[in-house]
């Protein structure tokens, strides 16, 4: 018995949202032709783990050829593909968008239109996570920020304690197809907010100036201190801070994937703003200057360019399984905050309650303080470790990033002589 096509649609939306276009494409071909799509064996028994087929992460291979499809790690490219690949032009967003070339126009045509509200009601994106109550007297704001290099939305949550006394600022940048409140809802770090006291802000990218909702990471104008993207995302902050009572020195910022590379442009370019920086399977500033300069690095790594000059206090997690951006990227980061400096290095191997092994390398100056946190997250994807599942993108199996980048975040105040 034939599935409905709303039914079998709204599959091919959800898969698409986890990057697994090569199951979308086969859910829409069988909406098209009336065919039910055949049925998926369960993951793991209830309550365990979600099986490594089914984890909601961004892992594909990246295309051969600018504006080449996406494909399953280890699937083959179609030979249709490959045959438009030789000769056609086209447009390609990068690191998990829906980027669908070869395929029919018509199919292509879809899938672009998938996750745009409004375009085809009860088939978009799916409901997204589910509304969490706040606590009693906190906020989750709704705001806009605007400057000569654009507009954009932002959301800001305000913890119940918060009662005029200055509090720390962390300002989240989602990756790519996410939004404040996927992002949120997968960090779960409005709970951390609550537990420890401190404002979170999370900038929305907007579809018009991405059609994947990715930060423009890799565009030369969007790498510069007081110009585009980076000029909004420092107003933002910056508005936060004029119309809240923050912490002085405790300002932070922090991403995954594209949002990962747009925390670490911020950390380069506003070394006086930010006290410290986060980024999880990112790249570093300037390791792109162009489209086709971004997909070469995200496959093997982009040279960062010159950092801040001084060492920027980060923090990086990076799955060494990650087929979405090279792990080599992370050490790329460490390189661009350490500035040359010389540090002192100790490595610590263990493994989480989830089964993760990890391998954590901790640079401290000649005092003893630690700079530098690379964590390498052996076997893991392309996904914010110990996230929920609530959110998209998330490896609930551990470590938990968000936690271990507030307790950095926490040891790093920007010392008086370096502030904004």
């Amino acid at each position: 018995m034939n599935l409905p096509f709303k039914t079998i649609m709204s599959e091919a939306t959800r898969l698409t949202r986890e990057g697994r276009l090569s199951d979308a494409m086969a859910a829409i071909r069988n909406a098209l032709s009336g065919t039910a799509p055949e049925p998926k064996p369960a993951a793991t028994e209830p309550g365990g783990p979600p099986a490594a087929s089914d984890a909601p992460t961004l892992d594909l291979q990246p295309p051969r050829a600018e504006g080449g499809a996406w494909t399953a790690p280890g699937g083959e490219v179609p030979q249709e593909e490959k045959q438009r690949e030789e000769g056609a032009s086209r447009t390609a967003f990068p690191q998990g968008g829906v980027m669908q070339a070869g395929m029919p126009e018509a199919l292509r045509g879809f899938l672009d239109r998938i996750g745009q509200p409004g375009v085809m009601p009860g088939l978009d994106r799916g409901p997204g996570p589910a509304p969490v109550p706040l606590p009693e007297g906190a906020r989750f704001e709704e705001r806009v920020f605007a400057n000569a290099a654009g507009r954009r939305a932002y959301k800001l949550y305000v913890p119940a304690r918060y009662d005029g006394a200055p509090l720390p600022l962390v300002v989240m940048l989602h990756g790519c197809t996410q939004s404040p409140d996927d992002f949120a809802a997968g960090t779960r770090m409005n709970e951390l907010a609550e537990e420890h006291g401190f404002l979170v802000a999370y900038p929305a990218q907007s579809q018009s100036a991405n059609a994947s909702k990715c930060w423009n990471w890799f565009n030369v104008s969007d790498q510069q201190r007081d110009q585009g993207e980076p000029s909004l995302i420092a107003g933002i902050t910056r508005e936060i801070m004029k119309d809240f009572s923050v912490e002085e020195g405790r300002v932070y910022v922090a991403g995954l994937s594209a949002g990962g590379a747009a925390a670490a442009i911020m950390g380069s370019a506003y070394p006086d703003l930010y006290a410290a920086v986060g980024v999880h399977s990112g790249l570093a500033c300037g390791a792109a200057r162009d489209m086709p300069s971004a997909f070469a690095a995200m496959r093997q790594g982009g040279a960062p360019a010159r950092g801040a000059g001084r060492i920027v206090p980060t923090i990086v997690f990076h799955g060494d399984g990650d087929t979405t951006v090279h792990p080599v990227n992370g050490d790329h980061v460490i390189v661009q905050s350490k500035a040359e400096s010389t540090l002192r290095a100790t490595v610590t191997r263990d493994r989480t309650a989830g089964g993760i092994g990890y391998t954590r390398k901790v640079e401290t100056d000649e005092s003893g303080h630690p700079m530098l946190e690379h964590w390498v997250l052996h076997g893991s994807g392309h996904a914010w470790a110990g996230g929920s599942p609530a959110g998209s993108y998330t490896d609930p199996r551990g470590p938990d990033a968000s936690r271990e980048m507030l307790r950095f975040f926490r040891e790093h105040p920007k010392p008086p002589e370096s502030r904004a």
